[in-house]
């Protein structure tokens, strides 16, 4: 590409020096706020719209600034945030319940262990996810969006998106810091069992239009099963009390949600997978050809092989579990990654602490000797893994959009996601001595919500008819080509989360409604502008977040 602005560099540069330092530092810096917010504040913003800024930014400030070098900085850069999320979401569960610990190096390896994993999975998957089955990856475009406008600044895309990104900052400064706007919009508990409203954010709406209307409608049907008819409609009827009606919600949408995996390598996972790690990819010869293979991630059976053993070797003699509960481990893990590598490509959310409950549960019913403290370490690496391998999938879709060579975009992950490991493994460890485990969950100072279900789940399923009735409709539903994953999604999720999406979606409709009428090619620019201003909010949102977040860290470690 030669779009970049007169502040350009060598625009073939693409892998550099200083775009690794910079990554690194910057990777550093994104995963221990990323990891304070997700413990202090139970939520973790995707990071990636920030770090592409920051990018262009500081390698502005070195003399110049390239699109692939900014693009392969931000990749390294975003990297280590979902590791760190990986770890909050699940580690501080184990505090939670009392007794067992975990010692620096036991966290330090399951960091590492899932870092590793999460990145030889998105090397097999980048080909289909991105290049076969083109799924939409919201917050990679969003990303691509962000740093191909910083060479428009002056035209109609750099206006819709920076204007986007400029109303949805203001948006959730006045909501999250100024305390101007309410949090949700129609909030009420009038129905017993659930709580209506819609999440006032830009972000989720945004979300929803960048989705489409069907996948935006599966997800919101999911969340009337689950939050009405479930959460609300059974304790109504008297069939169960509402502490009940969560239980059996959550555990069918995590039943559903697993299910799907099942069906998925029931229909021919494993061929794909095995086809993906071949090097045997086109027919060289032509330009069209050569073409498709650069924009193709290659992932060598050794690398995936080696990647394999250091994990499993990690998992058996560090985390205490024995050979054969790694060797599942590291499968189940690579299983939950394409599963989490779907989920955020179709519908930009990762779930990753339910992939970590699922292979603890699956450890938990194979192996009665496995420890707590060793499942909770499990669940750490499948959580790492899936983390890491959604930043990384949507990073390489922005890399696709912008035509960045993958690999190397790949080797900035790898130092920045290594850097995070390492940094957020740490950091968690810090917070925990510094201000003792009673500070984690129920009314400590970090509330750690998600490691609290994992928690939960840790004392067994709570209802396992509804998870095995989820199982199963979730892998017949896989079979016939049903998007029940993102069913699942909304099942599980509560409805002030899913509404701000349909919101969305119904903005799409009447966008596409209103564009009818006119050319393709009209039709085609307002789709293109509709995107870029959905990007601007996400984009917005998420980049208050981060800020916040490391405000809120620096402030606190300062007193």
């Amino acid at each position: 590409m030669t779009s970049e602005s007169s502040h350009t560099v060598d625009s073939n540069r693409a892998l550099t020096i200083r775009s690794l330092v910079i990554g690194a530092l910057g990777s550093a810096v994104l995963t221990a706020s990323s990891l304070f917010i997700a413990l202090r504040l139970g939520a973790l913003p995707w990071p990636i719209v920030f770090a592409a800024l920051a990018s262009v930014g500081a390698l502005r400030l070195m003399g110049g600034h390239n699109l692939h070098e900014a693009n392969v900085c931000h990749a390294a850069m975003s990297a280590g945030s979902m590791v760190a999320g990986g770890l909050a979401f699940t580690i501080p569960g184990l505090w939670m319940l009392g007794g067992a610990d975990v010692s620096l190096v036991q966290v330090l390896a399951a960091s590492l262990a899932g870092t590793v994993l999460g990145l030889a999975a998105c090397a097999m998957l980048q080909p289909y996810f991105i290049r076969e089955q083109r799924l939409a990856y919201p917050i990679g475009v969003s990303a691509a969006e962000t740093l191909r406008a910083t060479s428009d600044t002056g035209g109609k895309g750099g206006r819709l998106l920076f204007g986007g990104m400029g109303f949805s900052a203001i948006y959730a400064l006045l909501r999250d810091v100024f305390g101007i706007l309410p949090q949700y919009l129609g909030l009420t508990t009038a129905v017993p069992g659930v709580t209506l409203g819609i999440y006032n954010s830009p972000m989720m709406l945004s979300m929803g239009f960048m989705i489409g209307v069907v996948p935006a409608l599966v997800w919101f049907g999911g969340t009337l099963v689950g939050s009405l008819l479930i959460g609300a409609g059974l304790p109504a009827l008297g069939v169960c009390t509402i502490e009940e009606a969560a239980a059996l919600r959550q555990c069918l949408g995590l039943g559903l949600m697993f299910g799907v995996g099942a069906g998925i390598v029931v229909k021919g996972l494993l061929p794909v997978v095995k086809r993906l790690a071949s090097s045997e990819k086109t027919v060289p010869g032509t330009e069209s050809d050569a073409g498709e293979r650069m924009r193709r991630l290659h992932a060598s059976r050794s690398f995936v092989g080696v990647s394999a053993a250091v994990a499993a070797a990690i998992a058996a003699t560090l985390l205490g579990l024995g050979l054969l509960p790694s060797v599942i481990l590291v499968a189940g893990s690579w299983f939950c990654v394409y599963l989490s590598g779907w989920l955020t490509g179709t519908t930009g959310v990762n779930p990753m602490e339910l992939f970590g409950v699922m292979v603890l549960l699956l450890l938990q019913v194979l192996f009665h000797q496995v420890t707590t403290a060793s499942l909770f370490l499990a669940a750490a690496v499948v959580a790492v893994a899936c983390g890491i391998g959604g930043d990384v999938m949507n990073d390489l879709k922005a890399g696709d959009e912008l035509g960045t060579d993958p690999h190397d975009q790949f080797m900035g992950m790898v130092v920045g996601g290594l850097v995070g490991a390492v940094v957020a493994a740490c950091m968690l460890m810090v917070l925990k001595t510094t201000y003792g485990a009673d500070q984690f969950g129920g009314n400590g100072m970090f509330v750690a919500a998600q490691a609290s279900v994992v928690a939960t789940m840790a004392g067994g399923i709570p209802n396992v008819p509804a998870f095995v009735v989820g199982v199963i409709a979730g892998a017949a539903g896989a079979i016939a080509g049903l998007p029940i994953m993102t069913l699942g999604l909304g099942v599980y999720l509560p409805f002030t989360t899913s509404s701000g999406v349909i919101v969305g979606a119904l903005v799409r409709l009447a966008v596409d409604r209103r564009a009818k009428d006119k050319t393709p090619e009209e039709r085609a620019r307002v789709n293109a502008g509709g995107q870029t201003l959905a990007s601007g909010f996400l984009g917005g949102e998420s980049l208050v977040g981060v800020i916040t977040a490391l405000i809120l860290m620096f402030g606190m470690l300062a007193s």
